[in-house]
């Protein structure tokens, strides 16, 4: 490695992209076209950054394995900030193990990093975490050590672990006033604003009360019967049923809540579950069938039960019943929540991450334009989209989360 070479490494490691370009923007040989396409991803040109990389790849020689390595791990990098879930990450891994084997540690714990920060972005939260085990490495630079806090951070705050959570937190601070990189440093500031903003809405008797992710947490944990709205599920204590995947069951258990201690008649609860105005009687029939389904769903911790015009939500242990409600509004929470981080997504993207077909991410995305809540920029393929920031409060318990809870 020449003195250009090492001096602009330096500077890319230090946050100097401009630095590091001055010193080997005329070059074309593989090293510096890959120290270019670091730079160029640093100052936000993903694109001309993945293809610098890929070109330095492809012009290593047989014999210089890590140094391909290596660009696979900062291609997988970019791809991740540009938020290109697409394939699979097995050369991803591939080039981690290939690094450790050769000693280089620091870059094979970024590769591990990458994998789980992309797991986590999948919602996979316990893959995420076992990744990041795997991502341990003693006397890691303060730079991947604040990033390996950081996802830790992020971890135990949508499983709403908080004391896991600030914990971890001080550390990034730790790592990273050592490593002195100012965008790692304002990613973690953001993590820490997360913890004091409002999280939720505590819907009870009639009455909302806003909950930052202590006091949800808190509320999850109280022994009271929660009807989660954010996480689409109903939980007591460590007891958790999940209904995200059950519309009509979480909606029937979402309307029994609200009007406890008291009951629904069952042509509110129709009109709500099965979205129609004017049931008939196999409409009731249906009704009787998914409150049938929910009782058994809810077996052990509430009971359902039937009264004169409808219907009543009942804790099998003497208890209040709440609501835990997301801080917006309206069917599309979720998909707000992941575009609220500022980066442009694909439709793709947004479709894998939340689990649905791009068909539907593009109609949700279609009405949110109509409102002005979201944008577009580019053209066809090259299309993505964004938000503003939402700033008044935390959108944690509404991103992604593939796990059991509690």
């Amino acid at each position: 490695m020449d003195s250009l070479i090492a001096a602009s490494a330096r500077a890319l490691a230090a946050g100097d992209p401009l630095g590091a370009l001055r010193l080997v923007a005329l070059r074309e040989d593989p090293s510096a076209l890959a120290l270019r396409g670091i730079a160029m991803a640093q100052l936000g040109d993903f694109v001309r950054a993945r293809d610098l990389l890929r070109r330095a790849a492809r012009r290593f020689g047989t014999q210089e394995a890590v140094a391909r390595a290596r660009c696979v791990v900062a291609d997988a990098e970019v791809a991740l900030a540009m938020r290109d879930l697409r394939g699979t990450t097995r050369a991803l891994q591939s080039a981690a193990a290939l690094l450790a084997s050769h000693a280089d540690l620091p870059n094979a714990m970024l590769a591990r990093l990458i994998v789980a920060r992309r797991l986590l972005l999948l919602g996979k939260l316990d893959a995420a975490a076992q990744a990041l085990h795997e991502a341990s490495a003693p006397g890691a630079p303060a730079r991947l050590a604040a990033v390996h806090a950081l996802i830790a951070t992020e971890i135990a705050l949508r499983t709403l672990r908080i004391a896991d959570a600030r914990y971890a937190l001080a550390q990034a601070r730790s790592a990273a006033s050592t490593a002195r990189v100012p965008a790692l440093s304002a990613e973690i500031e953001r993590m820490g604003d997360a913890l004091m903003r409002p999280a939720a809405r505590r819907l009870q008797r009639g009455a909302q009360h806003a909950l930052n992710l202590d006091e949800a947490a808190a509320l999850l944990h109280s022994g009271a019967l929660v009807i989660d709205a954010c996480r689409r599920g109903v939980g007591i204590g460590n007891v958790w049923r999940p209904l995200a995947t059950r519309p009509v069951l979480f909606t029937l258990a979402l309307q029994l809540a609200r009007a406890w201690p008291g009951d629904v008649d069952r042509e509110t609860l129709i009109a709500d579950a099965f979205r129609l105005r004017c049931p008939d009687d196999t409409h009731r029939v249906r009704l009787r069938v998914e409150i049938g389904r929910l009782r058994t769903l809810l077996k052990g911790i509430a009971v359902i039960d039937a009264t004169a015009r409808g219907f009543a939500l009942r804790p099998t242990e003497a208890g209040d019943v709440a609501v835990l409600l997301p801080p917006i509004d309206g069917e599309r929470a979720s998909l707000l929540a992941l575009l609220a981080d500022g980066t442009a997504w694909s439709t793709s993207a947004l479709a894998v991450a939340l689990g649905v077909s791009q068909r539907t991410v593009q109609r949700a995305l279609g009405d949110l334009q109509a409102q002005g809540r979201v944008r577009a920029v580019g053209l066809a393929r090259a299309r993505r989209w964004m938000a503003p920031p939402l700033t008044e409060f935390t959108t944690i318990l509404l991103l992604p989360a593939g796990w059991a809870f509690g």
